[in-house]
């Protein structure tokens, strides 16, 4: 929860989304834990409301404990999502969508951006595009335009390492992240994941041979993570806990955990970090 995302529910509706809507556009967000696309879309809308720094408010409403507010709005189906804005509603959708199809239509409701708002969206969309180097220069003007944005200094730095340049993003990262310094924490551990790469080939090649050799497979975890094939590095650390969960004192398990406390600063592992989560519990359970 934060300044721009928060839970409300009857009691508070009017102060915490009448009253705000007034001035701002409010994304109300009905859902319930026993649903699915809800478990993707609301970290999502949560993600872009602190992303969208105050150009819409997101109001999280569990349709579960507020039967009248979902009578209210018209609410058939979960998830749905209405936006309030002086008085009136004025857009909604029901179900999941895609990040991109997310943007357009805050894009669409949101207050016009302040300097350097506009171009880390920019940035982040060419991320989605796979077109790294265009969303690093959108990305260096936008700190430019708003040099005290430690979000925006973050996000470069993940795009750095994704380009490869962890020089650069290790000098950025020995600075002092108070405004963001879990994700900042995370991305140091990422960052760690790079040194001492090991040839894949030549672990591939002794793994063949001897399957069952656990300390070679973790070996290829690491090399796999350190070339940034952090899929394959988690598969071979989930294969591990498979064949067996007590190797080295839970090795494999924790490999995993390094992994995904490595990933957990940039939002496009998310969907990878929860598969391997769910399996790694299906492995030990």
């Amino acid at each position: 929860m934060s300044e721009f995302a928060f839970d409300v529910s009857i009691q508070d509706f009017e102060a915490k989304v009448i009253v705000p809507a007034e001035t701002v556009p409010v994304v109300v967000d009905f859902w319930a834990p026993w649903c699915e696309p809800c478990k993707t879309l609301k970290p999502m809308l949560e993600k872009l409301a602190e992303e969208y720094q105050g150009r819409f408010l997101l109001a999280m409403v569990n349709a579960d404990e507020n039967p009248e507010l979902s009578q209210h709005f018209g609410v058939r189906s979960i998830p749905s999502v209405k936006v309030l804005f002086q008085g009136q509603l004025v857009d909604e959708f029901n179900g999941a969508m895609a990040e991109g199809q997310i943007r357009e239509f805050l894009d669409r409701i949101a207050l016009p951006a302040g300097p350097g708002g506009n171009l880390r969206e920019e940035a982040a969309a060419l991320v989605l595009d796979g077109k790294l180097d265009e969303a690093l220069a959108k990305l260096v003007e936008a700190s430019q335009a708003k040099p005290e944005d430690q979000a925006i200094q973050l996000d470069a730095v993940d795009v750095m390492m994704q380009l490869g340049r962890n020089d650069e993003a290790g000098q950025l990262l020995s600075g002092d992240y108070t405004q963001e310094p879990d994700r900042a924490n995370a991305l140091r551990a990422r960052l760690a994941l790079s040194a001492g790469a090991a040839d894949t080939a030549e672990l591939e090649a002794r793994l063949a041979a001897n399957p069952a050799d656990h300390a070679v497979r973790l070996d290829l975890s690491r090399a796999y993570a350190a070339q940034g094939n952090f899929r394959a590095a988690m598969e071979a650390a989930l294969a591990v806990v498979v064949g067996d969960r007590f190797f080295n004192e839970g090795a494999g398990r924790k490999a995993l955990l390094t992994l995904f406390e490595a990933l957990a600063g940039s939002d496009q592992y998310d969907d990878l970090i929860r598969e391997f989560r769910r399996k790694m519990s299906a492995a030990l359970n």
